[in-house]
């Protein structure tokens, strides 16, 4: 696994490759992590990222590997990534998708266990009432990128 770290408007930001896909994301700096990607699935994801965090990419297409978690974490990480770019869903939303309504706080747990925040975006589950609470990068991040992607999903809705 190498890891390539970047600027971003949320901070640095690193990302790992390893056997061809991305197979992990982490907020700030990772020892040993380079600046300039190596390999192709590092430069595509790297691209990518630069991309959405611009505004202009609202899908990531970048091959990704999710490591480890539970069956449980594993449906909560599939069903973030249904989760339309812009939009939201509570964690009681997400526990009943996932046929167990009383599992809002598994769900939560799952959200901060999540390898590859951002792409996987862990980001579009909030609290009930649309409370913004838990974040593993950080409530201001989550903030930076609901707001981010608001400002690009709202004219896409009304053109």
């Amino acid at each position: 696994m190498r890891w390539t770290v970047m600027d971003s408007p949320i901070g640095a930001f690193s990302v790992a490759t390893g056997a061809g896909s991305v197979c992990g994301t982490r907020f700030g700096p990772v020892e040993n992590a380079t600046t300039e990607p190596t390999g192709e699935v590092a430069r595509q994801a790297v691209a990518e990222l630069r991309a959405y965090f611009a505004g202009e990419l609202t899908d990531f297409g970048v091959p990704v590997t999710v490591p480890g978690g539970s069956e449980f974490e594993r449906a909560v990480w599939r069903e973030m990534t249904r989760i339309p770019y812009g939009e939201t869903l509570t964690y009681g939303e997400v526990a009943r998708r996932l046929g167990d309504p009383g599992a809002a706080r598994a769900v939560g747990a799952a959200c901060n266990r999540n390898p590859i925040p951002v792409i996987v975006p862990c980001h579009r589950i909030i609290g009930a009432g649309g409370k913004l609470v838990g974040f593993g990068g950080g409530l201001p991040r989550k903030i930076k990128l609901l707001e981010l992607e608001a400002a690009v999903a709202l004219p896409l809705t009304w053109s």
